[in-house]
């Protein structure tokens, strides 16, 4: 880890960028990283809000996205935007839950996250981040899609997973570990190999981005119906965030704002999008029957909860499942 930082901060200061924070008495300059490769499905949001923040907020803050898992390995990003070894972070929460293993709860709500900002889900979640790991929690860059399983070779007759190797980021892994598969955890750029050479028959990935990265290629069957929802996550070093002023903070929440309801307007277009390009490049899907799929959203939904509960406080499990769950 030690050596990883020094490497890091001599990228950081070749690039000329290492003394962020703030630029200059009116300009606050920040540095981001994005844990997924530029212009794919996780990363496009997070640009296009950096590059709406930049045209508009000149003279008032400024973002550079200094690179993305070429810069710095996904899992390490929420240590080092906790640590303020980066300004920035666009990161899923499930790559940060070692410094907050409540954040396992994202993926499982219900609600989207403009009904979080009203029921005070997002004001929990943003004290919880502060907390745990310093970071100002300041806008969800993906939201409303489901996540699914993809599969090479035979496709999956009901939701048995017994003798099947999987492709696994903790999102998932109890979810698939309960219905019998073995896990192999490899960062999304190792997924591609993984396939090609039968090392894994499959992969847990959301509906969108597997065309962005040459999956399809690889990949015979998409399982339906899909569980829990993306959460991707823009984080802000809380330092760095206090050093901001009030009219700064204003409008980067406002810009953060902006992003979520311009994606939840698109949401449904892009996914329908996604799900006949898949059909288009031979990805066939997969759909259970009514009894089944029963089965396989309440076992996704109580082992991903029970995994919450098993690894977080209990009160932040407990308030977290009030706040982000339809309660029956």
């Amino acid at each position: 880890m030690k050596l990883f930082k020094k490497s890091l901060c001599a990228l950081l200061v070749g690039a000329g960028v290492l003394a962020a924070g703030v630029a200059s008495a009116e300009e606050a300059r920040l540095r981001a990283v994005s844990a997924f490769t530029a212009n794919t499905a996780f990363s496009r949001p997070f640009e296009a809000f950096v590059k709406k923040v930049n045209e508009n907020g000149k003279g008032l803050v400024q973002i550079d996205i200094i690179g993305g898992p070429e810069t710095m390995p996904p899992f390490e990003l929420g240590n080092a935007v906790s640590k303020g070894i980066v300004d920035m972070a666009n990161v899923p929460g499930a790559f940060y839950l070692s410094l907050m293993p409540a954040a396992d709860a994202l993926r499982l709500a219900e609600i989207p996250i403009a009904e979080q900002r009203e029921n005070g889900a997002w004001e929990y979640i943003n004290e919880l981040h502060n907390k745990h790991m310093n970071v100002w929690y300041l806008a969800r860059t993906a939201d409303q899609q489901e996540y699914h399983l993809y599969l090479a070779g035979n496709p999956l007759e009901k939701p048995d997973l017994k003798g099947l190797t999987l492709r696994v980021s903790p999102t998932y892994r109890s979810f698939f570990e309960a219905l019998g598969a073995s896990l192999v955890q490899t960062p999304p750029g190792e997924v591609y190999t993984a396939l090609e050479r039968g090392v894994v028959q499959g992969y847990g990935w959301p509906l969108q981005g597997v065309l962005d990265l040459s999956w399809d290629e690889v990949t015979d069957y998409r399982v339906d119906p899909g569980f829990y929802t993306v959460d991707v996550n823009a984080l802000v070093n809380l330092d760095s965030w206090n050093k901001l002023s009030a009219e700064q903070k204003a409008f980067l929440s406002k810009m953060a704002v902006e992003l979520e309801q311009e994606l939840a307007a698109n949401v449904d277009a892009q996914n329908a999008k996604e799900k006949a390009g898949q059909a288009e490049a031979g990805i066939k899907t997969i759909t259970f029957s009514e009894a089944d799929a029963k089965t396989w959203l309440e076992t996704a939904r109580r082992t991903g909860w029970e995994q919450v509960e098993s690894q977080a406080p209990p009160e932040e499990a407990k308030r977290l499942k009030e706040l982000l769950t339809v309660q029956n």
